[in-house]
This record gives structure tokens, C-alpha cells and sequence, in this order.
């Protein structure tokens, strides 16, 4: 399956390609990006299983993350899209499809990651692939909350995952969020 190339007015999406280990590495090496994500920085090894889970994602599932990237540089700002993993969270999300997002902290506070998020979701609108997305955020995470509120996630519960709280927010397949 080839994953699709979507864009807006400042950004094109595209899927993942090996090439872009070194941004990946770098984006998911990076304290500040990863503060409300995981735990611990990735190591370069964790970074190409990343980028090798999004790569195979697209073919097992028929969807999958792309890389937001700016329409005229070309230049990798982060991630975004849906996918499957079994989260050993309590409870479990079971075969949930997962919505997620991750910025570059340089490329955040300029709407790039409301601009991306909200296309990706248009996008699963028009597949109609399923019934509703998840997404899970920490309960720190505010910008990310509004994100998913302004996307049209409303709270569903919290899980405990990872030795902490997260929050599960859900969104109904063609559910409007608001412009970008």
C-alpha cells in the first residue's frame, strides 16, 4: 500500500522513508519533545524501531503516521497519525486506533500541529476506517488537551499506564473540529 501525501497551505505529509532516521533520531532524542510522551529519550536503536513500525504500519493496516513537514523547505517538524498497539494500560484500550501527534519543539506555538492534526483527521473522515480514534495524553500535557478538544476528542477516562495517569480522550469518526 502506498500511504497518501496530504497538505495544507504550510505543510505536506508524507510517509515515512528510511532517509529520515536522522530526523527521527533527533526528534525523539530530544528531552523536551519526549517530556510528556515516555519516560526517557530515545536511543538511536529505539528511534529506528519508530520509524520501522510507521514504515510497516501503512502495509499491515492500510494507515498509519505520516511525517509533517514544511510545504516550502522541505523540513522535517515531526509527526503525525493513527495507529494499533497493545498499550498494557489499566484498563486496556484493546484494538483502539490510537490518534497521536509530535512536534520539534521549534516548530510548536505556530499551529503547525493543529494544521497537520486537523488534515490527518479529514482525511480518516473521508476513509471511514473505523468508528471513532483515542488518543492518550498526560494529564500535564495542556496543549496537547486542547488539541484534542479543538480536534473534537472529548475526555472518555483515565487509564493508568506506565506507572502514571493518562487521560483517554475520544473522538467519533466525521465528528468537526474547529479551523486550524
Amino acid at each position: 500500500m502506498t500511504p497518501p501525501v496530504l497538505e495544507t497551505d504550510r505543510l505536506i505529509l508524507r510517509p515515512h522513508r528510511v532517509q529520515d532516521f536522522a530526523d527521527v533520531a533527533a526528534l525523539w532524542a530530544n528531552p523536551e519533545t519526549v517530556r510528556f510522551i515516555q519516560p526517557t529519550v530515545e536511543t538511536p536503536e529505539g528511534a529506528w524501531a519508530k520509524l520501522m513500525f510507521h514504515h510497516g504500519h501503512w502495509q499491515a493496516m492500510g494507515f498509519g503516521v505520516w511525517v509533517i513537514t514544511e510545504r516550502g523547505s522541505g523540513q522535517y517538524l515531526g509527526e503525525t497519525g493513527f495507529f494499533v498497539t497493545p498499550r498494557q494500560c489499566d484498563p486496556l484500550l484493546g484494538d483502539a486506533v490510537e490518534a497521536s501527534w509530535v512536534l520539534a519543539p521549534e516548530a510548536q506555538g505556530q499551529g503547525i500541529a493543529a494544521e497537520a492534526v486537523l488534515r490527518t483527521h479529514a482525511w480518516a473522515d473521508t476513509a471511514g476506517l473505523w468508528p471513532e480514534t483515542v488518543c492518550l495524553l498526560d494529564p500535564e500535557n495542556t496543549a496537547s488537551q486542547k488539541l484534542a478538544a479543538k480536534t473534537g476528542y472529548e475526555f472518555r477516562q483515565k487509564v493508568q499506564y506506565r506507572g502514571g495517569t493518562s487521560l483517554v480522550m475520544a473522538r467519533k469518526t466525521g465528528q468537526p473540529g474547529t479551523a486550524a
